[in-house]
Parts: structure tokens; C-alpha cells; sequence
């Protein structure tokens, strides 16, 4: 087959990796890719947001499978594009991407089918939230109701910067910032289940735990994640079975019955305290870095579940998991996720071992006279399996080790609640 992967990240290494471990992979192309994708494919300059643009590069060097990788080409209808001109694509269509693209809306089936997540609340105007968050008060979360990176929610620790932060998102977060919704805060453990669905069956496919914070501990601002483990330790297989019974499918059946039959992986941040989850957010794709970790894993057979998933085969489809672990050490430049900057250049990567066992992942980095350099917030995902999550860690961790690069800064404790 001849595959494209749409994306340029962290993520999207992953899922070229274990694809090219996969005989029924001929050729790959990823768009528009990163440096070290360019190791194993061939890279390809175009706007994947553009579906047209898409059909026409597919139909021009005979592509059969696309996988999308970013939420953006999902909310912008590129899948739909896709599947009218008959190509095969793993990904949501617009209406069923709208479960991430607008976080009012997954309230609202949540409502609808009466799932456990947070109460909530929807605001279109700036002065009507504030009053509100005034009468509330906090503890509360504010979330930005559109796509914004991973960074448009706010867990503030103090009313003003509750007040402050509504505003920021109304001025600053462009249509993604339109509609503020603001929840009840809740309280336990986050963790991340990932499940494929096909219009009719849904596949768990995995479990894992993301650390957004910038900071050890877990402080500081959040980010679009520093490192993640699978498998979750937090999310039993009790747990899992409750959010697949209460959360997962009765979504599906009503995007079905309002006409947006979900086809993709789905990924459902869950909390979880005292036995129990409650939907934190659904998001349309792989997380990153938990994509990372999950491939490590999955290896070559990811190929076939999301092949499966494409052609509405999931029922024949079963998930062969070693009884491994794997973790991941996000490498992020100097500031992020405020202000950074690019063009740093990054040594001893072609150091560290790759196997199945050991691999660097690269998320924003470049070639720039023949040195590999920064190009982007989160520009390296340090990744290892092993037999327990400590051997897995301690092969991450002397991975760090090995790479040189003064101008970038990595969490030194992934995987601590797993651990302690």
C-alpha cells in the first residue's frame, strides 16, 4: 500500500514508525513532516487543511490509506474530502471532530445521554462569564470553547486570575476564543483511554497518563503535554469498562443518531477518583505525546487496527498487547510554553539507540546545513519500553542523557504517580 500520514509531529513519527514496520506498507509519504521522519519517508510540502489540496496530491502519486494525525485537518473536513473521492482515510468527519473542535458541544451530548462529567456552564460574552465567576467562585476550570493547541484551559488559583483569564481568551484566542465554557472543577486522578470506532464498534486500544504541566511536581502552566506512560495504572479494567458502558458508547450511538457516525480513534481524558470516571474532554486523534507511547507498544499492528477501522471491520479486529510499559521524555526549548526561540542546534541524538525498545521521536525539529536544529516548543520525544515502567523510565532517562542541547529543558520525574 502506499500510505500517507498527515502531520509533522511528535505523534506523527510515532505512527510512521510502527507503520513502516508493517509489510502491507510499499511506500510512505508523511505531509509535511519533520526531520526525523525524513529518515524513514519521503516528506511532502502541503497545506493539510486544504482538503482539495489533499485529494489532489493523493490522486497525483496514487496514495490508498490516509492517516490524519493533527485535529485541525479533522475540524477543517479534510476526511470528508477524502472519502467523497473514494480514497481511504482513518479519521473523523467534520461533524464528528466537532467533539473536540467545540467543547459546548461534547457538553451538550454529554447532557444528552447523561455521561458523568463536570457541570458547566457556556458563556458568548465577557462581562456575563466574569459575573458569574464572581458569583462561583473557585475552585473552577476555563476553557476556551474552540481548538487552541492544548493550551486554552485554565485552571486558575485565584479569583483574579479566574476574572483575568476569561477575558484573555475572549480577546486573544480568535474564533477559538468565541464561546467560553466554564466547568466544576473536579477533583482525582486524569488519565487518557483510547478507543477506535468505526460507526458500529468500538476497540479499546489502550490506556496512558499525560503530565501537562511545565514543571516538576506538576507545576506551573500547562502545556500540549511533557511526557506520558502507558499503560495507566489509574484506569483499572473496571474503570474501563464503566466509561466504555456510561461514557464512550452511548456518545457514539448518539452522534449516530444525530446523523455524525464517529470513525477514528477516539480519546477520552477521563478523572477518576474513588473507582469511578467522569469525561474530562473527548479529543479526535491520537494524544501526543501519548501517541508515542502507544505506538511503542502497538508496533506494527497498529497499521492493521486503524486499516480495520477505516474499512468498518472492527469486530474482526483484536489488540495483541505484550506485558510491557513504555515512557516518554518530552525535550522542549528554553521558555515554552511562553515564548522560545528556534534554530538551536541539537547534538547527540544520533547517539541514543533505536529499536523497539529505544527511540527518539522527533516533534519540532528541522534540517538546517546538514545540523539538526529546533524548530518548534516540544522538539523531542525521548521514548523506551520495558518490562516494568521503572526499567522503561531509566532507559528514557539515559536516552536525556545522551543528548546535547543547552538551550532545551525536560521534566526530570514522567511517570512519578505511577511510581511513588
Amino acid at each position: 500500500m502506499n500510505i500517507l500520514v498527515l502531520g509533522s509531529g511528535g505523534r506523527e513519527h510515532a505512527l510512521a514508525w510502527a507503520i513502516m514496520q508493517n509489510p502491507k506498507c510499499d511506500r510512505l509519504i508523511c505531509a509535511p513532516g519533520n526531520a526525523g521522519m525524513e529518515a524513514i519517508a519521503e516528506c511532502a510540502d502541503l497545506d493539510i487543511t486544504d482538503g482539495s489540496a489533499v485529494v489532489a496530491f493523493c490522486e497525483e502519486v496514487a496514495v490508498d490509506f490516509v492517516i490524519i494525525g493533527p485535529e485541525a485537518p479533522l475540524a477543517a473536513g479534510v476526511a470528508d474530502r477524502l472519502r467523497a473521492a473514494g480514497i481511504l482515510c482513518f479519521g473523523p468527519s467534520a461533524a464528528a471532530a466537532r467533539l473536540e473542535a467545540s467543547k459546548a458541544f461534547t457538553k451538550e451530548i454529554c447532557d444528552a445521554v447523561a455521561a458523568p462529567t463536570a457541570a458547566w456552564a457556556r458563556f458568548e460574552d465577557v462581562d456575563a462569564a466574569r459575573r458569574y465567576i464572581a458569583d462561583t467562585g473557585i475552585p473552577l476550570v476555563i476553557k476556551a470553547d474552540g481548538l487552541a493547541a492544548g493550551k486554552g484551559v485554565v485552571i486558575p488559583e485565584t479569583l483574579d486570575i479566574a476574572l483575568d483569564a476569561v477575558k484573555t481568551i475572549f480577546s486573544n484566542y480568535g474564533d477559538a476564543g468565541e464561546t467560553v465554557v466554564i466547568e466544576e472543577f473536579m477533583e482525582g486522578e486524569e488519565a487518557s483511554f483510547f478507543v477506535l470506532v468505526d460507526g458500529e464498534t468500538c476497540l479499546p486500544i489502550g490506556t496512558a497518563q499525560d503530565h501537562k504541566r511545565v514543571g516538576e511536581g506538576d507545576a506551573g502552566p500547562n502545556t500540549g503535554g511533557m511526557g506520558a506512560y502507558s499503560p495507566a495504572p489509574v484506569l483499572t479494567d473496571a474503570i474501563a469498562r464503566q466509561a466504555m458502558d456510561e461514557i464512550i458508547r452511548p456518545t457514539m450511538a448518539e452522534m449516530a443518531r444525530r446523523g455524525a457516525p464517529y470513525q477514528g480513534v477516539l480519546y477520552a481524558g477521563l478523572m477518576i477518583r474513588d473507582g469511578r470516571a467522569r469525561l474530562v474532554e473527548y479529543n479526535v486523534r491520537f494524544g501526543d505525546p501519548e501517541c508515542q507511547v502507544l505506538m511503542m507498544r502497538l508496533g506494527a499492528q497498529a497499521l492493521d487496527l486503524m486499516l480495520a477501522c477505516a474499512e468498518g471491520r472492527l469486530h474482526e479486529a483484536r489488540v495483541t498487547w505484550a506485558d510491557d510499559h513504555a515512557l516518554t521524555v518530552v525535550l522542549a526549548a528554553q521558555g515554552y510554553p511562553g515564548a522560545y526561540v528556534r534554530g538551536s542546534v541539537i547534538e547527540g541524538v544520533g547517539s541514543c539507540p533505536e529499536d523497539s525498545a529505544h527511540m527518539v521521536f522527533h516533534a519540532g525539529t528541522a534540517r538546517e546545513n546538514g545540523a539538526l536544529v529546533a524548530a518548534g516548543g516540544r522538539v523531542l520525544n525521548v521514548t523506551a519500553r520495558g518490562a516494568s515502567l521503572q526499567e522503561a523510565r531509566d532507559r528514557a532517562y539515559a536516552m536525556v542523557d545522551r543528548i546535547d542541547w543547552p538551550e532545551g529543558f525536560c521534566r526530570r520525574d514522567i511517570g512519578w504517580r505511577a511510581l511513588r
